[in-house]
């Protein structure tokens, strides 16, 4: 690994990409501690630190999560990247269901750019509502039994949201820096190190319950030990596919004749990557989180947190059968079985045994259908994992259990296998040993 490693700053071009990646991440993460002005910090951080144990069972917790910290601290970058996560989902479902977006799409770059554009302004209208019903939660005392703004009205809502949408903007454009000048995917290296900064708190907080006598060494061992099980899982199901055989036969283009040849067409098991979990987390806490602003003393408000809040068996229930919904719907609007079967016709490809067109059609969705199930449940298994940690341990504190599971984990791997992939990739093309022989596996 230490002969990679050097291998790896021999290419000057490698090694500005890297540094810059770096320095970019360092300054998304110094602005994560930037306050909103007339927020107190202090008031703030001594009311979470009463609610750790619970700060996930909330859509602010997940939201903490992917901003590392930064929402709970009340910090410029409070609403992160999500914002145009969201927008980005959102115009991807529209463009398979609005032909003018989806004829955008074909259109090549320019296409992709105007799509790019509405996705922006998308982004700053999700910010500028985030940002107002953030600013009305921090500037009501009841939330905190205590006073967190410093000033209160329309001069704080005003700031508020002024500052968290030019803060969304700010840390887009760290992003496409990273794309352009870095390596790796810039979005999602900016969220991987929002999760990566929580790990030291983690791990932290383990040895704490070790000092306190909270949780036994047999117990520690045993989390370790379902932590690296878990581990190769993630890795070994992000990377598996299915390869639908494709044989095409002797094509003349122009006065040049080409042989036949053989490939494959690779179905993911996980194809909506980490979107059926989000969307899942989102709609089932959606009504725990709308529950936490009314009094508990209303019946149907008190029903419905302990039914969602408190992750029982009805919640587990309801959060798989989200999953399974989620992922067949996502890889129903962004993979089509007909197009490809066409698009195989046209290009006189043919999967063996199985008659082009509409046959072809069926086969694909076929395998599809039945692969996105199998991965489903994968999902719902990786997405119950924290919920089986905080039962089963119950001084573990949520910022640990999401490093077993959840869109913790799923994020942190695809974001590595993608970032390794780009090295591996430039180390082969200047003829130095990459990571592993055979390479690395990317995500789609």
């Amino acid at each position: 690994m230490h002969r990679i490693l050097i291998n790896i700053f021999k290419i000057k071009e490698l090694k500005k990409k890297i540094i810059i990646t770096f320095l970019l991440l360092i300054i998304y993460r110094i602005g994560c501690y930037i306050p909103i002005p007339g927020v107190n910090v202090n008031a703030l951080a001594e009311f979470f630190s009463k609610i750790a144990k619970a700060q996930g069972r909330t859509l602010l917790g997940i939201m903490d999560l992917f901003t590392g910290g930064a929402l709970m601290r009340s910090t410029i970058f409070s609403l992160g990247i999500m914002p145009y996560i969201s927008s980005s989902i959102i115009m991807q479902l529209l463009t398979a269901v609005i032909p003018y977006l989806e004829r955008l799409a074909k259109e090549g770059r320019s296409g992709y750019e105007m799509i790019n554009q509405y996705t922006r302004y998308l982004t700053v209208l999700l910010c500028v509502i985030q940002g107002f019903f953030l600013a009305l939660w921090l500037s009501n005392e009841k939330n905190f039994g205590m006073s967190i703004t410093t000033y209160k009205g329309f001069g704080f809502i005003f700031t508020t949201i002024l500052t968290l949408t030019a803060g969304t903007i700010f840390i887009m454009w760290l992003g496409e820096q990273i794309q352009e000048r870095g390596i790796g995917n810039g979005i999602s290296l900016i969220i991987a190190a929002g999760i990566i900064s929580r790990i030291p708190a983690a791990i932290g907080h383990i040895f704490l319950f070790l000092n306190q006598k909270q949780i036994s060494i047999f117990n520690l061992m045993i989390l370790l030990a379902l932590w690296v099980i878990v581990l190769l899982g993630v890795i070994l199901f992000t990377q598996a596919q299915r390869k639908i055989p494709i044989q095409y036969g002797r094509r003349v283009i122009g006065s040049k004749i080409y042989a036949g040849q053989s490939t494959y067409l690779p179905v993911k098991l996980d194809m909506s990557g980490v979107i059926a979990i989000i969307f899942a987390q989102s709609v089932i806490l959606f009504p725990a989180t709308i529950a936490t602003f009314f009094p508990k003393k209303i019946g149907f408000v008190r029903f419905l947190s302990n039914l969602l809040a408190e992750r029982g068996l009805a919640y587990n229930l309801i959060y798989i059968v989200l999953i399974i919904f989620f992922m067949y719907f996502y890889t129903a609007m962004v993979f089509n079985p007909t197009e490809l079967a066409n698009a195989l016709k046209k290009n006189g490809g043919i999967i063996p045994g199985i008659q082009s067109g509409k046959l072809t059609a069926q086969y694909i969705d076929y395998v599809t259908t039945r692969i996105v199930f199998v991965g489903a449940v994968y999902i719902s298994v990786i997405a119950l994992l924290p919920n089986f940690i905080l039962n089963f341990f119950k001084v573990i504190t949520y910022d640990v259990a999401s490093l077993f599971g959840g869109t913790t984990l799923l994020i942190l791997v695809g974001v590595i296998l993608d970032t390794a992939k780009q090295i591996e990739g430039n180390l082969l093309t200047h003829h130095y040993d990459g990571f592993i022989k055979g390479g690395i596996k990317g995500r789609r």
